[in-house]
């Protein structure tokens, strides 16, 4: 009886895996048929390094939004990255118990609110600031970069802290016995024993900042154009095929799932270097 139940639970469990790995082919196989062949007839180098969005004239360019994603991106780690792991460290190794129990729920809160509601604190709150430091309208990468980088904190936070825990103590406590402060045992012994899963936070939270889409429409702009600086508006790519799907049709919407093709690449070249980058640890 009992090998019954395993070997149930056995071929359950190997369902379910492949279940998951099944929708994954499935999602890239409907990607890559619809969107290969728009790209072929658009031109590889016309869609990817094309500086005009305008389908009603034929014109297909992504890479104003390819950059728009990339700077919104990058300033979202800028602001995020730093602020998360900081934050992780001193919920593992020194904020005191009381503290901890209203810190951890409140950061918890964090990863639960919808999207949308932070596109509408983004446009109450941090537009209008930016609009009174810079006098610019607000809407723009700054906005965009630091709604982000607030949204990635609670993925960053989450899985950093963890990997500051998984740590053995006996390096921290090696450490001390060699005369270490505690604030050099944790940023010279702890934190670098952590990095593996410090980073896997970091990648998470980038995997997150660059499929945002509700949010970075309310504050980032939307402009279609490559921008000139970090105060100009910026659309990217997410926000580009939601903008654009419900009315798109033949090629306009072949090119917005090619459009979602080179999103999926340029995630999977971020998992691939962190893959990279674990590996060269490990060496």
């Amino acid at each position: 009886m009992n090998n019954f139940k395993e070997n149930t639970m056995r071929i359950v469990f190997i369902a379910a895996a492949c279940t998951s790995i099944a929708c994954v082919f499935l999602i890239c196989f409907f990607l890559f048929t619809n969107g290969v062949p728009a790209m072929a007839e658009i031109g590889f180098g016309e869609f990817i390094f094309g500086r005009h969005w305008k389908p009603s004239n034929g014109m297909y360019g992504i890479f104003p939004m390819i950059v728009g994603s990339i700077y919104v991106t990058a300033g979202a780690i800028l602001i995020g990255v730093p602020l998360g792991i900081l934050t992780a460290l001193y919920m593992a190794e020194f904020c005191n118990r009381k503290m901890y129990k209203v810190l951890k729920p409140a950061i918890d809160l964090l990863a639960g609110i919808p999207s949308v509601v932070y596109g509408f604190f983004g446009l109450m709150v941090i537009v209008p600031s930016v609009q009174k430091l810079i006098g610019t309208s607000g809407k723009g990468i700054i906005s965009a970069s630091v709604l982000l980088g607030i949204m990635i904190l609670p993925t960053i936070i989450g899985v950093a802290e963890t990997a500051v825990r998984a740590v053995p103590k006996n390096y921290y406590e090696g450490s001390l016995a060699l005369g270490a402060t505690h604030e050099r045992s944790v940023f010279r012994v702890t934190l670098p024993a952590a990095a593996s899963g410090v980073l896997a936070g970091v990648v998470l939270g980038i995997g997150r900042a660059v499929g945002e889409t509700m949010a970075v429409i309310m504050v980032a702009g939307n402009q279609a154009a490559v921008p000139k600086s970090v105060l100009d508006g910026v659309r990217t790519m997410t926000s580009n095929i939601v903008l654009e799907m419900g009315y798109a049709s033949d090629l306009h919407r072949e090119a917005l799932i090619a459009t979602a093709v080179v999103l999926l690449v340029f995630i999977l070249i971020i998992n691939l270097s962190f893959s990279c980058l674990k590996r060269g640890k490990r060496i």
